[in-house]
């Protein structure tokens, strides 16, 4: 798990429930799209996942429209760490 920290994240995002496995799917999304952009470096992608999975709430989405919600904030609070981390001269 060490050399693999996304399994890592997608087996802990399995067991949390539903939120976490939207949550880490839109955070790869992001983060993935932000290191072919030369953005972040390769590690930053479990690392953003991880921090957007710290701050994800546990509960269930009830319908299609809490999904969709669920995706769209963790893909804001992704492109949030990436640029927090930009703007204090960091690589996530």
């Amino acid at each position: 798990m060490t050399r693999f920290p996304c399994l890592r994240l997608a087996y802990e995002a399995a067991e949390s429930g539903p939120a976490a496995c939207i949550a880490l799917n839109a955070a790869d999304e992001v983060a993935v799209a932000a290191f072919l952009q030369g953005a972040i470096p390769f590690m930053g992608i479990p690392r953003t996942i991880e921090d957007v999975l710290s701050d994800t709430s546990c509960e269930a989405p009830a319908s299609i429209q809490d999904v969709l919600a669920a995706d769209e904030a963790a893909r804001a609070y992704a492109r949030s760490v990436i640029a927090r981390h930009a703007a204090d001269g960091l690589r996530v």
